[in-house]
């Protein structure tokens, strides 16, 4: 189980440690969350739609995270259980857990796009007027 636990710390830590930071950067910004013309710089109520999206991301992405650590976890279980009822009856847990969250996940998402598709509003963007 410690194997397990460095070496997720050690994968998190990597991929957070190449994402390349432009907070110095020469580059120019672009995307999603960057105004154009003048007075782009100013905070307004509309930077919550960027802050809801970053934050989404995350989430999903964490999710994803969750969802592989434990179903290496339960395989990891179920390998290793030598024929143990409940080692195994453990494992099996672990898997069917994991399972229903990515269920749930990908079930979300297609609800979500079934309400889009049937009302025709974007329910899957954060859109404030101003």
């Amino acid at each position: 189980m410690k194997f397990i636990v460095f070496t997720l710390f050690f994968v998190i830590g990597y991929l957070t440690s190449v994402i390349p930071t432009f907070a110095q950067s020469p580059q120019a910004w672009t995307g999603r969350c960057v105004g154009t013309g003048t007075n782009t710089d100013i905070p307004t109520i509309q930077g919550v739609e960027c802050l809801f999206y970053n934050i989404l991301q995350f989430i999903v992405f964490f999710a994803g995270l969750i969802f592989l650590f434990m179903f290496i976890s339960g395989g990891f279980k179920y390998l290793t259980s030598g024929g143990d009822e409940k080692a195994v009856a453990a494992a099996g847990s672990t898997l069917t857990s994991a399972i229903i969250g990515l269920i749930g996940i990908i079930a979300s998402w297609l609800i979500l796009s079934f309400i889009q598709k049937f009302t025709g509003i974007n329910v899957t963007k954060l859109i404030i007027p101003g």
